[in-house]
């Protein structure tokens, strides 16, 4: 099977050929699209490279879910609607097999979150998938990583930790469980993303890791530092259930891929549902990481960085 018909087979479907604001979809040199006026737009972008990104035997409809979910969260930490999506993937074989279970994990994330794939490419070389999303949000409502002010909390929405949690438990011979699903199937907080535009002054997807996030957060808002208590990060009953202490300290910390929103709130407001304080913006330089008698905690790293050496 050559790259158009496994384009025609899989990707040019009549969901794809026309949704909302769809003139021209997959089939032809470029799609054309239509805004939604009084709307700015969102654009993201990522690579998955197998063994780096993702396990390389990771099952493919969790490769396809997995590579839109990662971008469909770059979105969400904007507080931006999806609309579309392209998709280039790069594949060793034209394994029909394989393509048709990416296509079905990428299309369930795409239908449930309102995303349309409208283009793409396809072509021979190492396991790899490139996703292009656009999204809209009203004008001038983005949330951006630059407004957090000293003295407001630091919110995560979701329990930190959990897929790093899921990689170590694959890497040790696990293919099933909740913190293995929280790695293959990370769920962008859309929703969550909308209801803090407005109240939010600034905000991030954790991709690389709590404190290396929060970090980003400092930084672009140019406050002096960030203060994370310990004692304050929630632990499900599943990661409670994986590893010893210093394990989860590192996982919560230090670990990638949850996807979760981080964020900047006004001290006093209530959360929404789901989210939880750890911490808060300081006058003081630096990220810190304070346990419960409010001692500083050493942290080998803060997360991960594709070109300062480590893994995932």
């Amino acid at each position: 099977m050559d790259e158009f018909a496994l384009i025609n087979r899989f990707f040019r479907t009549a969901a794809n050929a026309a949704g909302p604001g769809v003139k021209l979809g997959p089939g032809d040199d470029a799609a054309i699209l239509s805004p939604t006026p009084g709307c700015e737009l969102v654009m993201s972008m990522d690579t998955l490279i197998a063994d780096r990104h993702f396990p390389a035997d990771l099952p493919a409809a969790d490769v396809g879910w997995r590579s839109l979910a990662v971008n469909l969260s770059d979105l969400a930490a904007m507080g931006a609607r999806p609309r579309w999506a392209l998709l280039s993937l790069s594949l060793p074989q034209a394994d029909a097999d394989w393509v048709a279970e990416f296509a079905r994990g990428f299309g369930e994330l795409a239908s449930s979150s309102g995303c349309v794939l409208v283009g793409g490419d396809t072509v021979r070389g190492p396991l790899a998938i490139t996703v292009q999303v656009t999204g809209e949000v009203p004008t001038g409502e983005a949330l951006l990583r630059s407004g957090a002010s000293v003295g407001e909390q630091v919110c995560i929405g979701g329990v930190p930790g959990e897929a790093a949690a899921g990689l170590a438990a694959w890497q040790h011979g696990a293919r099933s469980g909740a913190l293995v699903d929280r790695l293959a199937r990370p769920a962008p907080q859309l929703a969550l993303g909308e209801r803090l535009c407005g109240v939010a002054s600034a905000c991030i997807d954790v991709s690389d890791g709590l404190l290396a996030d929060l970090g980003h957060l400092v930084t672009e808002s140019g406050v002096a530092g960030a203060t994370v208590h310990l004692p304050a990060l929630p632990v499900s009953a599943a990661l409670a259930a994986a590893g010893d202490e210093a394990a989860r300290r590192a996982w919560q910390l230090s670990g990638g891929d949850d996807y979760l929103l981080l964020f900047a709130w006004p001290a006093g407001r209530p959360l929404p549902d789901g989210c939880h304080a750890i911490g808060h913006f300081t006058a003081d330089t630096g990220v810190r990481v304070l346990d419960a008698e409010g001692q500083p905690v050493e942290v080998a790293r803060s997360g991960w960085n594709h070109f300062a050496g480590g893994g995932q």
